[in-house]
C-alpha cells in the first residue's frame, strides 16, 4: 500500500485565511509526512520560520492565482518575492484568457517568463493549466510551450473554477506530456479514494486541504 502523504501537498488558500491556520498546516505536515504546505504568498515568511531552513516539508505558494491574467512582470515579482521569504515551489497559473483569444505569443511570453524567474532560482515551477476550461488542442498546445519552456510540473487546475480534478484530467495530461514532466491534481480531492484514483490515473502529487481525512487521521 502506498504511503498517500508523501503525495499531498497539505492546501489552505481561502481567502480568509488566518495565522492560526498556517501554524496549524505546518504542524500537521511535519506530524503526518506531508511532502508539502500550499499556502498564499502573504504567509510565506511566516511557514517558513515555523518550519525551519532544513526542514523536508517543502512550502509551495502561487502565483497569478487564480485568474492567471496578471501582467507578465507582476507575475514575476510575485516569484522573487515568495522565493526571498522562503518558497520552494511556485504553482502559477497560465493566462487562461491570452489562451482563449488564441494569443499565443503572450501565453509563451507569460510561461517563458515564470519559467525562467523560477528556474534561475532553482525552485520548482507547477503551471496551473485549469483543465476543465481547455479544450484538447489548448491543452496539447500548453503542454508543448511548457516542455519548450523547461517546466517539469503540470498542474490540473486551482481547485476554484468548479472543476474538480479528474482521473480523466490526469490520463489527458499523461497522454500528452512527455515521461519526464510531473503531474499535480488539484481541487476537490476529499476522501482516499480519490487520492487514489487519482494516483492510479498518473498523478505524482496532490494539492488537497481535506489530507488528514485523505490519510485517515
Amino acid at each position: 500500500m502506498i504511503d498517500l502523504a508523501k503525495y499531498i501537498e497539505h492546501t489552505v488558500l481561502r481567502p480568509d485565511t488566518a495565522p492560526a491556520d498556517i501554524r496549524r498546516v505546518c504542524e500537521e505536515a511535519k506530524e503526518f509526512g506531508f511532502a508539502a504546505i500550499c499556502i498564499p504568498p502573504f504567509y510565506v515568511r511566516e511557514a517558513r520560520r515555523l518550519l525551519g531552513e532544513r526542514s523536508v516539508v517543502r512550502i509551495a505558494t502561487v502565483v497569478g492565482f487564480p485568474m492567471g491574467y496578471t501582467a507578465i512582470a507582476a507575475k514575476s515579482e510575485e516569484i522573487k518575492r515568495a522565493v526571498d521569504e522562503g518558497a520552494d515551489d511556485i504553482d502559477a497559473v497560465i493566462n487562461i484568457a491570452a489562451v482563449k483569444s488564441e494569443n499565443w505569443s503572450v501565453v509563451f511570453n507569460d510561461i517563458d517568463s515564470i519559467a525562467r524567474a523560477t528556474n534561475l532560482r532553482g525552485n520548482t515551477l507547477k503551471l496551473i493549466l485549469e483543465c476543465g476550461l481547455l479544450s484538447q488542442t489548448e491543452m496539447q498546445k500548453l503542454v508543448e510551450i511548457a516542455q519548450e519552456c523547461q517546466v517539469r510540473w503540470l498542474k490540473t487546475g486551482t481547485g476554484m473554477h468548479g472543476h474538480p480534478a479528474t482521473p480523466g484530467m490526469v490520463q489527458q495530461l499523461r497522454a500528452i506530456a512527455p515521461e519526464s514532466m510531473k503531474i499535480k491534481a488539484s481541487g476537490g480531492i476529499r476522501t482516499h479514494a480519490d487520492a487514489q484514483t487519482l494516483i492510479n490515473a498518473g498523478a505524482d502529487r496532490l494539492g488537497a486541504s481535506e489530507s488528514r481525512a485523505i490519510i485517515g487521521k
